[in-house]
């Protein structure tokens, strides 16, 4: 399983893997998001794929058990490992959200994503500012202040961004939005790398005033400002992320 962060991080070029079970992991479920490895294809045998990754049967047979655990492939007797239609990938595991993102998702998958992320952080923030403490109102004035400090750097910039996210989360004190977070950061990854191709050098000014209130409105505990603060954050980043 990816950290926090691990996605965003892939902005300033693809991670190497830690290790060769991360390594075929990796090489494979890029293949399947970006259709390199067609939906309904077998893979090639064990032999074959211990070749090409340079790996032992052992870490070949526990990497495919992880892409089989996350939807991507499904083994089957005297058949081989077949590659299975996005419908039964796990689209809120953070890894997954990875590969999708390092193959360059299609505007139908970023359409649906951003309904989503809408539908999940809008009531995060209303929550927030009912049930937020101290601690997290700390966090959030830190990443509040640290995203303005590095708005010239992409990556720090865009953690900063997704962190400052991520505690309206944790501070909502919902379990399943605290669990959403591969979500966030597939948002926040996705609307800082188009500013970066659109050239943008000043990432921080054009949501400033909005996280401003929107930090403001949480401590203040006004749950619906929060939230419609929280909306405007998300239509900017739309805007962004659908720009094709």
């Amino acid at each position: 399983m990816s950290e926090p962060g691990s996605l965003i991080r892939s902005l300033s070029g693809r991670q190497s893997a830690r290790n060769f079970h991360s390594y075929v992991i990796s090489e494979i479920g890029v293949g399947i998001a970006s259709g390199r490895l067609a939906v309904g294809s077998i893979l090639p045998n064990d032999a074959e794929m211990m070749d090409a990754y340079g790996v032992s049967r052992t870490v070949l047979r526990e990497a495919l058990k992880t892409l089989e655990a996350k939807g991507l492939v499904e083994a089957r007797a005297k058949v081989g490992t077949r590659v299975l239609p996005k419908s039964r990938w796990n689209l809120f595991d953070r890894q997954v959200l990875s590969w999708i993102h390092e193959a360059g998702p299609d505007a139908a998958f970023l359409r649906s994503f951003v309904e989503v992320r809408e539908a999940l952080e809008i009531p995060a923030a209303r929550e927030a500012a009912a049930k937020r403490n101290a601690d997290e109102m700390r966090m959030l004035h830190y990443w509040l202040n640290q995203r303005r400090a590095v708005t010239a750097l992409p990556e720090p910039f865009a953690l900063a961004e997704f962190e400052l996210h991520r505690t309206i989360c944790e501070a909502s004190h919902n379990p399943f939005l605290r669990a959403a977070t591969g979500i966030v950061e597939f948002g926040t990854a996705q609307a800082t790398l188009r500013r970066i191709e659109a050239g943008k050098t000043e990432l921080a000014a054009e949501k400033e005033a909005l996280y401003h209130t929107l930090v403001d409105m949480v401590e203040r505990g006004r749950s619906a400002e929060a939230a419609d603060a929280m909306a405007e954050v998300l239509k900017i980043d739309r805007d962004w992320i659908l720009r094709l």
